[in-house]
């Protein structure tokens, strides 16, 4: 890293919205403080993009960074290119870092070749498809999809309800039809004890 520069941090893009009347962008960026910095700039940039800043305070080339009005916006410290990092690279392009770098670290002493960062190695293996994990994340569902998964689950339940009342009417119903009522039986009774009286009689 060139000598002539320090207090250099990894910030993360967290938003990028145009200057109004000016070929400007105003970046709201995670530095790793307590609270995010704006940076007004020229160059193309995206949200999510890890690139090297200058804060107020830390030194480029020599000089002292310092909170400037670019643009008529509230400027807290620039990006920097690779050649004012590195001295050679690309120029009026923000330096980028792999996602392994937080926002407030030190960025790398030499670019990134684009690479696998500095955590490759010690990242933990993929699991094949042979092999399942041992505990698996559950894919999150969007509000329609939590949606039509309570109403399947409703319905499903309800099903298992109509099904149990039909078991059980057709049960009863079975019952019914094969034990006639006690009274029945009774009366049956009482007719054949009549009969057998009447032909004691006679």
């Amino acid at each position: 890293m060139d000598s002539r520069c320090t207090g250099l941090v990894v910030g993360l893009i967290v938003e990028v919205e145009p200057v109004p009347g000016k070929k400007l962008n105003r970046c709201t960026v995670d530095v790793g403080a307590d609270e995010p910095v704006t940076i007004v700039t020229n160059a193309p940039i995206e949200a999510g993009n890890r690139v090297i800043v200058a804060p107020v305070g830390s030194v480029v080339n020599g000089e002292p960074v310092k909170k400037a009005q670019v643009g008529g916006v509230a400027s807290e410290g620039m990006l920097c290119d690779a050649p004012m990092v590195w001295g050679k690279g690309s120029a009026n392009i923000p330096a980028k870092v792999p996602d392994e770098y937080e926002p407030g670290a030190a960025p790398p002493a030499e670019r990134p070749r684009g690479g696998p960062g500095p955590m490759a190695e010690s990242a933990p293996e993929v699991p094949t498809s042979k092999e399942k994990p041992l505990f698996e994340m559950k894919q999150k569902l969007s509000k329609e999809e939590k949606k039509v998964a309570a109403e399947a689950k409703k319905a499903e339940l309800a099903a298992k309800k109509a099904l149990r009342k039909a078991t059980v009417d057709a049960s009863s119903s079975a019952a019914d039809d094969a034990d006639p009522p006690e009274e029945d039986l009774a009366s049956d009774a009482q007719a054949l004890s009549l009969q057998d009286d009447a032909h004691a009689n006679v």
